[in-house]
């Protein structure tokens, strides 16, 4: 096949530059100041006429109809637990207990279940994906095929990483529509938040977690930091067999970006006499880092190992991985932007988590906190303390619920939650979404977050998320 020329590359990269232009898939949202002051006057909208519930809620209640993705993934779901745990023994009875612990209760799974519906949602759309389902399924040790992604590449006695649970049974390649490979990027995907959880647990000094004791408060932060590392490794380990260079380098990416984001976190902006909007952007960054990251990149993961870009003209398959990146990236930072809100009104039994008013405990201004210091000045300096004295948090509440920092919050995770519903609508349709051409309207996919907001501007975006996620619901249910 010959190669096409300079003049022909130079007009795939045009229109590639072209259509990526609206997706947003630069790491930062506000990489120019006008994209920035775009986005923070469409904040500004909300509660500008009185009207601090916004018009989404009353949109998305409009489209009753859900579909559930359980209905759609539940089989690989129900295994994932156990998936996982086989791919975390230790010979070490301490390390196995704890590198296990967070796997014992029942969590949201968002990550995971992401990977997999993008999966049914995207599979098809490659020239080579039903060539690699078929090599799963006839040729089980293939490098892709179901017990391949379980083999080590290397001499298990050079390895010297002996797992007593590991297993010769993982789920069969022939049910449904993903691959052995996108399956085990789900697991993964999950691994690596359960590390994260470990980590910030011995960060944040926090007690619970899924309404259980946390890890360090049972077995102290020495041993849950190991554990941490321990899923990380063992995740590193079966993201090197998936077979693709280009899904490992990203998955690893986020090892960092996860780091990146805790650090500054930690260090915080160095904050001036008002709100402005470097103040802003640093916020914004670390939650990318911190939450979108994960979801993005194993969004765009998945849609590689499903083949896209492979036998493709090279913008096409480039744009149906950037379309997978933009939804992961833009989703993951609206389900920050809710998280963030809930803090400020859901119930710590609620949540399995400490709530109202953690991350200010911990010092940490978040999105509502930080439109509030517009329109009150004197929150600037409960932030620049860091809420350190007695009465700070209490009055930094107060301000948030006096002024509209959680409209404003809700109104920017719904723009968020719409930009990734856009990139699920500029996806090709597949064989089989051709032959079934009918949209039923949405899942309401955060329904955990929907039903414990206090506030309707809460309960706004989490509609909003619960309405993009929907849709990749119902994508991968035409793809079946």
């Amino acid at each position: 096949m010959s190669q096409p020329s300079a003049a022909v590359l130079a007009r795939q990269r045009r229109r590639l530059a072209a259509r990526r232009k609206d997706l947003s898939t630069s790491s930062s949202r506000y990489a120019s100041r006008s994209a920035w002051t775009s986005a923070w006057q469409a904040i500004g909208l909300a509660g500008a006429d009185g009207n601090r519930d916004g018009q989404f809620t009353a949109q998305v209640r409009e489209k009753a109809a859900f579909v559930d993705p359980l209905k759609l993934v539940g089989h690989e779901l129900g295994s994932l637990r156990s998936s996982i745990k086989q791919l975390l023994g230790s010979g070490h009875p301490a390390l196995d207990t704890i590198a296990k612990y967070y796997f014992q209760a029942e969590g949201k799974h968002v990550r995971p279940l992401i990977v997999l519906l993008m999966s049914q949602a995207m599979n098809g759309l490659s020239p080579v994906y039903e060539e690699r389902r078929q090599t799963a399924i006839s040729t089980a040790h293939s490098p892709g095929g179901a017990q391949g992604i379980n083999e080590p590449l290397s001499p298990s006695d050079i390895l010297n990483d002996y797992n007593p649970d590991e297993s010769e049974s993982i789920p069969s390649a022939t049910h449904g529509a993903i691959l052995p490979t996108q399956r085990r990027l789900a697991e993964i995907t999950e691994m690596i938040h359960v590390a994260s959880l470990l980590h910030d647990d011995v960060i944040d000094e926090a007690n619970m977690r899924r309404n259980a004791p946390s890890a360090p408060s049972l077995f102290g932060n020495k041993l849950s930091i190991l554990a941490g590392d321990f899923l990380l490794a063992r995740a590193s380990v079966a993201l090197s067999r998936l077979g693709s260079n280009e899904a490992v380098e990203l998955v690893a990416s986020v090892l960092a970006n996860l780091v990146e984001g805790e650090v500054m976190q930690m260090k915080g902006a160095s904050s001036g006499s008002r709100m402005s909007p470097e103040l802003f952007e640093h916020y914004m960054q670390k939650t990318y880092l911190k939450t979108a990251s994960l979801i993005a990149k194993s969004a765009r993961a998945t849609a590689i190992l499903g083949g896209a870009g492979t036998r493709q003209g090279w913008p096409e398959g480039e744009y149906i991985k950037d379309l997978a990146y933009s939804y992961g990236r833009n989703l993951g930072i609206a389900f920050q932007l809710v998280d963030d809100m809930l803090d400020y009104t859901a119930q710590d039994s609620i949540l399995g988590k400490p709530g109202q008013g953690a991350d200010l405990k911990l010092g940490l201004a978040t999105a509502p906190a930080l439109l509030a210091w517009e329109e009150f000045p004197e929150m600037g300096e409960l932030i620049k303390r860091k809420f350190e004295h007695d009465g700070d948090i209490d009055l930094a509440k107060h301000l948030v619920g006096k002024s509209s920092g959680l409209a404003r919050t809700a109104s920017l995770a719904a723009e968020y939650a719409a930009t990734a519903k856009g990139a699920l609508a500029r996806l090709p349709d597949s064989e089989a979404q051709r032959n079934d051409v009918r949209r039923s309207a949405m899942h309401e996919r955060a329904h955990t977050l929907h039903i414990l907001v206090s506030s309707p501007a809460i309960a706004t975006s989490g509609l909003a998320v619960g309405h993009v996620a929907s849709q990749l619901s119902d994508r991968a249910r035409l793809s079946l």
